[in-house]
């Protein structure tokens, strides 16, 4: 598959495995790993295939796409630096994000589990393979499923100033002290050319 669109993009890699080329350097991507570039790049999936998660920042809207394509609007501050951020958030069992904001936006999808997200009153049940969108300034509380681990891959767009730091912050003052049972694992943390 060739991406011939010069934009920031992330490559994440569910299963399976892919060599990624882009500006004369190639990159090989196992299973739970991901890319980030923002040139065009040319994408091989290995011997036994590939399933992919892409997040790409565009101008322009997005036509067609594959099925199950989610996309968000977002405004950003033209005078503004921004990065990228790719990581995969694990629960165990009966896991809880508390209440809580990002200071950007981002889509998430589900990797395995099921969380329960509330959002302004409504709650969405989100499956393997699901994904949805969390605006940032938004309070969320998202439930992880009471018998299985959960876990879900995002990518947000993040103030540069951010980079290397957390970008949660809890609403509720008595959730800032309670145990934070869930864990990150940090992919993607790099600038973006606009």
């Amino acid at each position: 598959m060739s991406l011939e669109d010069a934009r920031p993009r992330v490559l994440y890699v569910r299963s399976g495995s892919l060599t990624v080329r882009s500006n004369a350097v190639v990159a090989t991507l196992a299973a739970n790993s991901a890319w980030h570039g923002g040139r065009s790049c040319e994408v091989v999936s290995g011997k036994t295939g590939a399933e992919i998660y892409r997040w790409e920042l565009r101008r322009e809207p997005a036509t067609g796409g594959a099925t199950g394509t989610l996309r968000a609007a977002l405004t950003l501050d033209p005078k503004g630096a921004y990065l990228m951020r790719c990581d995969r958030v694990d629960f165990p069992p009966g896991g809880i994000a508390y209440t809580h904001t990002h200071q950007g936006p981002g889509i998430r999808c589900l990797l395995s589990g099921e969380i329960r997200i509330r959002v302004s009153g409504k709650e969405q049940l989100v499956r393997p393979g699901e994904a949805w969108f969390e605006a940032g300034p938004d309070p969320v509380l998202a439930l992880a499923a009471d018998r299985e681990p959960t876990a879900f891959a995002r990518v947000m767009i993040l103030p540069a100033e951010l980079r290397g730091k957390s970008s949660i912050r809890y609403v509720l003052p008595e959730d800032a002290d309670k145990p934070k049972r869930q864990t990150y694992q940090l992919f993607v943390d790099d600038l973006i050319d606009r």
